[in-house]
């Protein structure tokens, strides 16, 4: 029996040590942001992506290996934005393809860039179709938030690899649009959602660091304090950060998640009890909360999307965590009736994360 628990230990550390190269950059959210405005046959867009991920769509962009992208990066990469984004978002009108030509290329403050486009049409479109084989080349779970303004007509979409198509009625009598529905805002609200819980369930860093909180077991009061405590803190600065409010740098961000995840390994076998732990988990929570906010608060959005984006986004993350902790927390408390477990198999696991925890800090610090 205890030979089949050492195995399946070895096979739980080796798994978290194997995904160290994988979460070792910073983790994006993957949201983009696109304002359409039809004048007359021409489409003008604004889009703002992050600049990790179009350095990491386009590695040749980043020349100074910065992961971010100065003006002058911007300018020597028109070639390269024109074919990895560009070419990749195909806007038809009436059925007919509308060619594109990129315009400016706009850094943001902190990881924001923006891109400004126009489609031309052969004529003024009764409805425009849109087809974004971008999304297959972006993180996964990456949504793209599209709105499309003609006159008084307004379509808000959402895009993603499994829906990378949309069609937006622009209104003009005599030609009439293929028979799908634009999507509605409870469907922009529902993606953000789905969002919030890939995002929590692709978080390795996230889930190690909640696995490492509960190895310790405990009183069900003094675990839920725990959780309640991360809960409420990645809550505070994911909205602090997505409203625009304060956000430290992902530089620093993403490092300390990563410290965050050595300290409970290295605190697990020292500590006997996780009675008071909600002391240290409110902190690393408001770490944890920038790291969720990731790329979500630099995309302009719509001012009047932001809170109900943030309320959808911090529910899924709760929702993926909850569900996490549903399936995990019973499996530790099982396994801690075993003392055999309690002892050396806590202290192998926890040896695991602060192993995982420093790997990650290494890598990302040095940019590796």
């Amino acid at each position: 029996m205890k030979l089949r628990l050492l195995a399946l230990l070895a096979a739980l550390v080796a798994g978290v040590l194997g995904l160290c190269p994988r979460v070792a950059a910073a983790h994006e959210i993957g949201v983009s942001h696109g304002e359409y405005r039809l004048d007359g046959a021409v489409l003008k867009a604004h889009i703002t992506f992050s600049q990790r991920e179009m350095v990491g769509l386009a590695s040749e962009l980043d020349s100074d290996k910065n992961d971010a992208l100065s003006p002058a990066e911007c300018a020597a990469g028109r070639a390269v934005f024109e074919t990895a984004v560009l070419s990749r978002i195909l806007v038809l009108g009436n059925g007919s393809p509308c060619p594109a030509l990129l315009g400016a290329i706009t850094p943001k403050e902190e990881d924001g860039l923006t891109l400004e486009a126009t489609f031309t049409c052969p004529a003024r479109p009764a409805y425009l179709s849109f087809d974004m084989p971008l999304m297959e080349e972006l993180s996964y779970g990456h949504r793209h938030v599209a709105h499309v303004e003609a006159g008084s007509s307004v379509i808000d979409a959402v895009v993603h690899r499994r829906a990378p198509r949309f069609d937006a009625p622009v209104g003009v009598a005599n030609v009439a649009p293929p028979p799908a529905e634009p999507t509605a805002l409870t469907d922009v609200l529902g993606s953000f959602f789905t969002s919030g819980i890939e995002h929590i369930l692709l978080g390795v860093d996230h889930l190690a660091f909640l696995f490492g909180l509960i190895l310790l077991g405990g009183r069900t009061r003094a675990l839920l304090t725990m959780i309640t405590a991360f809960t409420v803190a990645h809550s505070i600065t994911l909205a602090l950060a997505v409203l625009g409010v304060w956000a430290p740098s992902p530089s620093f961000v993403e490092p300390a998640i990563a410290l965050s995840v050595a300290y409970v390994g290295v605190e697990n076998w020292i500590v006997k009890d996780g009675e008071k732990r909600w002391r240290i988990t409110f902190p690393f929570g408001l770490v944890h909360g920038f790291g969720f906010a990731g790329a979500l608060g630099q995309i302009d959005l719509p001012s009047a999307q932001i809170p109900p984006a943030l309320v959808a986004f911090n529910l899924g993350v709760e929702a993926g965590q909850l569900a996490v902790l549903a399936v995990a927390l019973p499996l530790v408390l099982y396994a801690r009736k075993n003392a055999w477990f309690r002892d050396r198999g806590v202290r192998a696991l926890s040896l695991g994360l602060t192993v995982a925890g420093c790997v990650w800090f290494v890598l990302r610090v040095t940019g590796a």
